[in-house]
């Protein structure tokens, strides 16, 4: 692994060019500073958002990219300044690797709004390199972005909960929406919205999973235990349920309409964007003025909310609905989830894929 000296070279899988496909990649990472962790990845789990940055849909990828957010690994090494991890600890790294921790929000301890944030990956570090991500052999990354998995939780179902469970439960904490009893709507049955109905179930909130067809029913209210399934092509069943719900958690990653969902929100209810989405949305002002409601975003978490929202799901008996795969399929699931076609986010068995055999 080398020493503390000496940078180390891992492989990755990387996209090289717009097309997003993955392939083997060979590449160093800095050696380790006074607060660095260096993680072996055991498994990471892959997001829609690895999808619009390998095609640079946000149009900003830089190549070679090693995708991969939701980062679970092993430490393998410390800095000697660092003093919350030790060898052998279980870990997690998220979407953040950095942020300037001098303005309003870093000092606020909500860091991911930092303007001057580091991506896990697509970016670039403070000493010039590129950042690389988590669908890669080893990651070193500074303690303060690094949180420790607690027991009870199997380190593959973690992985989804440092993206898509933090996701929701950061916006229901800070908009005080965590109270028993509440009414919230899930609209997009994905990777993040699979975690909505299983984090707000929790809360005791009664629960409406919205979706366009009736296809998803049986397993949003089998499976994940929604309350109530509301099928928004229904004109009927949109109407009925008008001004019932206190929050929405909007999910989805592409152009869609908001004024159909606005109906369905209270008087000062919360539309919660949370899809990365590049086109202009788009509503009539008397949908929000004529019941003082909110169209609002949120985005992950904080690092002490990654660490509250692991707790929370061991408390609460919480895991993620996963399908793991090898590193060797990645492209594949790449392409099914693009497809909706995962129940309901896929975790990449890094470390069982042997990638630097590969390179």
């Amino acid at each position: 692994m080398g020493s503390l000296a000496s940078e180390r070279t891992v492989v990755g899988w990387a996209a090289r060019d717009a097309s997003g496909h993955l392939s083997p990649y060979t590449y160093t990472v800095r050696k380790t500073g006074p607060e660095d962790v260096v993680v072996k990845v055991l498994y990471c789990g892959i997001c829609h958002t690895d999808i619009h940055q390998a095609k640079n849909e946000l149009g900003a990828s830089k190549y070679p990219m090693v995708p991969g957010h939701e980062v679970v690994g092993e430490v393998v090494e410390v800095g000697p300044e660092v003093t919350k991890y030790r060898a052998g600890d279980v870990v997690g790294v998220g979407v953040i690797v950095g942020c300037c921790r001098e303005c309003r929000p870093c000092k606020a301890n909500v860091e991911q709004y930092c303007n001057k944030r580091i991506w896990s990956y697509n970016d670039v570090y403070t000493d010039g390199r590129p950042t690389q991500g988590g669908f890669s052999s080893t990651m070193v990354v500074d303690q303060k972005f690094v949180v420790k998995v607690p027991a009870g939780l199997a380190p593959e179902q973690a992985a989804p909960l440092l993206c898509a469970g933090l996701t929701v439960y950061s916006p229901l904490k800070h908009f005080g929406l965590m109270a028993p009893g509440l009414r919230g709507g899930i609209l997009g049955l994905g990777g993040v919205g699979h975690m909505g109905v299983k984090v707000a179930k929790s809360m005791g909130h009664h629960v409406t999973v919205i979706s366009s067809s009736g296809k998803k029913r049986a397993e949003a209210m089998e499976h994940l235990g929604a309350d109530a399934y509301l099928v928004s092509s229904d004109a009927d069943q949109m109407a009925t349920a008008a001004d019932s719900l206190d929050y929405i958690i909007d999910t989805i990653p592409v152009h869609h309409p908001l004024e159909p969902y606005l109906a369905l929100l209270k008087l000062d209810g919360k539309h919660i964007l949370m899809g990365v989405i590049g086109q202009p949305l788009s509503f009539v002002t008397p949908m929000v003025m004529l019941g003082r409601k909110s169209i609002t975003g949120s985005f992950i978490g904080s690092i002490d909310e990654t660490e509250e929202v692991l707790q929370f799901c061991v408390d609460k008996g919480l895991t993620s609905q996963i399908e793991v795969v090898k590193m060797d399929y990645v492209n594949q699931a790449l392409e099914r989830l693009e497809r909706n076609d995962v129940r309901y986010r896929f975790v990449v068995d890094v470390a069982g894929s042997n990638i630097e055999d590969a390179a």
